[in-house]
């Protein structure tokens, strides 16, 4: 991940110095980092497609010394079309590459390669079947990346979950929900999981306040079946996770969940996601980075380790586990 000059990674791996006119071209860009040429559109999905589309376009425009202003009326569309085309907020038509590949000069081979990298970008993928996830670009995000690390204050983490902690987290989170679509939700999150199965699945690490494994939802039983499944996929290799306890007392940090989503260096550079009520905010420059780099760093820090994340973790799925029994034992004696 790169985050400056000097800074470390948390994710412990050795930052790759940037120039300052990689830095500079991260800031302009939104912090996106495409590389070019036919090895750079094989492989991922229309979402990092698009993203890719719209970064050569802008560069284009740029380089040529135009603004979107200038595009917008010799085109005769608003600018904010051409700003959402190069911010990928909006998937362009074919006509629209070709008229802006016109207006640009680029050659022939460039142009032949934007305008497929433009029917990739409108290619459907799966979680489009779903209208009311409200989560698109993130999942495509989240498919294509190589390394996921996510802190959650109050819930357990969605490629965590078991499909019964996932229905209840759902419906606590939005009481009056349409049946339909919660089921759909919970459908697509169990999806989403499937990356971890992968034969080359992205490194999965979790940093998780105590809370979210001591509040209930749904019953004892159903947390201590979440529990096992967490402890599962540690077991596995397949996720790293870190608690926060609570004798740390109070610690400072603004949001109560974010997700780094890291890509290979030849695609895309780091985006932060922050999930809230009714939408996502996601981070991609350089400076915003660095600030959640150094939010996660302090929050590794006052967590246990991994081992000893794993034993509280055991601990408290046999309170939830001691706890059903003893109601069941209730229930049969009455």
């Amino acid at each position: 991940m790169n985050v400056g000059m000097n800074r470390r990674n948390p994710l412990g791996r050795a930052d790759q110095a940037m120039t300052t006119e990689q830095e500079l071209a991260i800031e302009q860009v939104g912090g996106l980092k495409f590389g070019e040429g036919r090895d750079a559109v094989s492989g991922e999905s229309p979402t990092l497609r698009q993203r890719e589309l719209g970064l050569r376009l802008r560069r284009l425009r740029t380089g040529l010394g135009l603004t979107v202003e200038d595009v917008a009326d010799k085109l005769l569309c608003s600018p904010a079309k051409i700003s959402r085309i190069e911010a990928a907020a909006r998937r362009p038509g074919l006509r629209d590459v070709r008229d802006l590949c016109d207006l640009y000069g680029v050659e022939d081979a460039v142009k032949a390669e934007l305008m497929q990298i433009a029917r990739q970008a409108r290619q459907q993928d799966w979680w489009t079947q779903y209208e009311d996830l409200n989560l698109y670009p993130y999942i495509g995000l989240e498919q294509d990346a190589s390394s996921i690390t996510c802190y959650s204050m109050h819930y357990v983490p969605a490629l965590l979950q078991t499909e019964d902690y996932a229905r209840a987290i759902i419906r606590a989170v939005y009481p009056g929900i349409d049946p339909k679509i919660l089921e759909d939700r919970v459908e697509a999150r169990l999806r989403r999981q499937q990356l971890l199965e992968r034969d080359n699945p992205p490194r999965y690490q979790v940093v998780i306040d105590e809370g979210a494994l001591r509040r209930p939802a749904g019953g004892s039983a159903l947390m201590a079946a979440q529990l096992s499944r967490i402890g599962e996929l540690v077991s596995a290799g397949k996720a790293t996770v870190q608690i926060i306890p609570f004798e740390v007392g109070a610690y400072a940090v603004s949001d109560s969940n974010f997700v780094f989503l890291e890509f290979d260096e030849s695609i895309m550079s780091t985006v932060i996601y922050v999930e809230g009520l009714a939408s996502g905010q996601y981070y991609e420059r350089a400076a915003d980075v660095a600030l959640y780099s150094e939010a996660l760093e302090h929050l590794r820090d006052i967590a246990l380790s991994p081992r000893d994340s794993v034993q509280l973790l055991e601990e408290t799925r046999e309170s939830y586990a001691n706890s059903d029994a003893s109601r069941v034992a209730k229930q049969t004696k009455n």
